[in-house]
C-alpha cells in the first residue's frame, strides 16, 4: 500500500492550470486524514461519541482539528502569492470565481443557525455537492440536502431532535465580467433552485420551492493579497403546509466582505450582511430585518483540498409582529442569534 505523505503545490489558483496525477491526489487525501485522526486521538476527542442531535458540535470538532493540522503545516508556496479563486474566501459572501475549465469538485457545505428568543435552538443544513466547470464562464453544482434539528422549549416551535434528508439543490453560475490586467473587478451571476421536504426553521413536513438568486462581485485591492467582496441577494420561496395552502415569502439582502491573505495558503477576513424578510414574493408584508457581522477564514490544505469557515452574530434587527409592533432589538423570528458556515472540498 502506498504510504501517506504531505502534498505540496501552489493551491487552488486560477492562474495555474497544471493538473496533478491521481496517485499524488490520493496520497494528499491520505495525508489529510492521517493528520486529522492523529490530532483527534492526541486530544482524546471522539466524534462518534457525540449524539446525532449535536451534529453542529461534530462540525466544530472537525473544524478545530483541521485548523490544528493546517496551523502546524508549512506554507505550500513560501512567500509566493499566486492568483487565487475568490469564490470561497469571503465566508457567507460568495466571490466571483468559477474555477478552471474542466475542473471538478466534491464537497460538503454546512450552514447552521443557533439561538432564538427562548429555549434551545440549533438547526443545520448540509449540501453534499458535486461541482463542475464545463467552460471558463459557466459553473454548475448539484446534490442532496441533509438537515439536523435540535429544538427544545422554543416558543411557537415543536420540540424536535432529528437528522433527516431534506431535498435537492442545483446552482448555475455565469461569469459576466472577468478580471484582467486592466480591470480589478469581476462579477458572476448565480441562481440556485431548491426543493425542501421540511421547514428550514422548525423541521415540520411540507413542500417548499425556493430560488436563491445572487450578484457576486469582488474587487482586487492588492494584487493576489487583498480582496473586497459584495453580494446582492433575492430569494423568493413558496411552501405548501398540511392544509394544502401555499404560503409565499421573500428574503432580500446585501453584503460586504474583506479578505486578506496572511500566508499563501491562509486567508482571513470579516463580513457584514443586511437581510430583510417579507411574507410575500413581492416587496409587501414586511416582517423585519437583521444585521449580521463576523470573521471568515479560508485555508488551502493541499494543492487539491481546502476548507472555508465563517461565523456571524446578529448585532441588530427589527422583529415586527402582526400588529405592526417591534419586538426587542433583534429579529429572532425569521433569523437566529448566530450562524456558522463550514465547507470542506476536494478537487479532481
Amino acid at each position: 500500500m502506498e504510504s501517506c505523505h504531505d502534498g505540496q503545490g501552489v493551491g487552488r489558483y486560477q492562474g495555474d492550470a497544471t493538473k496533478r496525477s491521481m496517485p499524488r491526489f490520493s496520497s494528499n487525501i491520505c495525508g489529510i486524514v492521517s493528520r486529522i485522526t492523529s490530532v483527534l486521538q492526541n486530544h482524546q476527542i471522539s466524534i462518534a461519541a457525540l449524539p446525532v442531535a449535536e451534529f453542529p458540535l461534530r462540525l466544530s470538532v472537525v473544524t478545530t482539528a483541521l485548523l490544528m493540522v493546517t496551523t502546524g503545516a508549512k506554507a505550500q508556496d513560501t512567500g509566493v502569492y499566486r492568483e487565487i479563486e475568490t469564490k470561497y474566501i469571503f465566508g457567507f459572501t460568495e466571490g466571483s470565481g468559477i474555477g478552471l475549465e474542466g475542473e471538478k469538485e466534491v464537497s460538503t457545505e454546512t450552514v447552521a443557525g443557533f439561538g432564538k428568543r427562548d429555549g434551545r435552538y440549533g438547526v443545520s443544513e448540509t449540501e453534499l455537492e458535486y461541482e463542475f466547470t464545463p467552460n471558463q464562464y459557466v459553473q454548475i453544482e448539484l446534490g442532496p440536502l441533509m438537515s439536523t434539528y435540535n429544538i427544545s422549549n422554543v416558543t411557537g416551535l415543536d420540540n424536535r431532535n432529528q437528522l433527516k434528508f431534506d431535498g435537492f439543490f442545483t446552482e448555475f453560475r455565469y461569469l459576466v465580467i472577468e478580471r484582467g490586467p486592466s480591470s480589478p473587478l469581476a462579477v458572476t451571476l448565480s441562481a440556485e433552485p431548491e426543493w425542501h421536504s421540511a421547514d428550514e426553521t422548525s423541521g415540520a413536513p411540507l413542500v417548499n420551492y425556493e430560488l436563491e438568486a445572487k450578484i457576486n462581485a469582488d474587487l482586487e485591492l492588492i494584487p493576489n493579497r487583498m480582496f473586497l467582496g459584495s453580494n446582492v441577494l433575492y430569494e423568493p420561496e413558496t411552501s405548501r403546509v398540511d392544509l394544502g395552502v401555499w404560503q409565499n415569502e421573500l428574503t432580500v439582502g446585501a453584503s460586504m466582505a474583506l479578505a486578506y491573505r496572511i500566508t499563501p495558503s491562509v486567508t482571513v477576513g470579516a463580513e457584514a450582511w443586511y437581510l430583510r424578510h417579507y411574507d410575500s414574493i413581492g416587496f409587501s408584508a414586511y416582517t423585519g430585518d437583521a444585521v449580521f457581522v463576523g470573521p471568515t477564514m479560508y485555508v488551502q490544505i493541499t494543492a487539491k483540498a481546502f476548507m472555508t469557515a465563517a461565523w456571524n452574530a446578529q448585532v441588530t434587527g427589527r422583529d415586527i409582529n402582526d400588529n405592526g409592533e417591534t419586538i426587542g432589538s433583534l429579529n429572532l423570528t425569521e433569523f437566529t442569534r448566530q450562524r456558522a458556515k463550514l465547507k470542506f472540498a476536494v478537487e479532481f
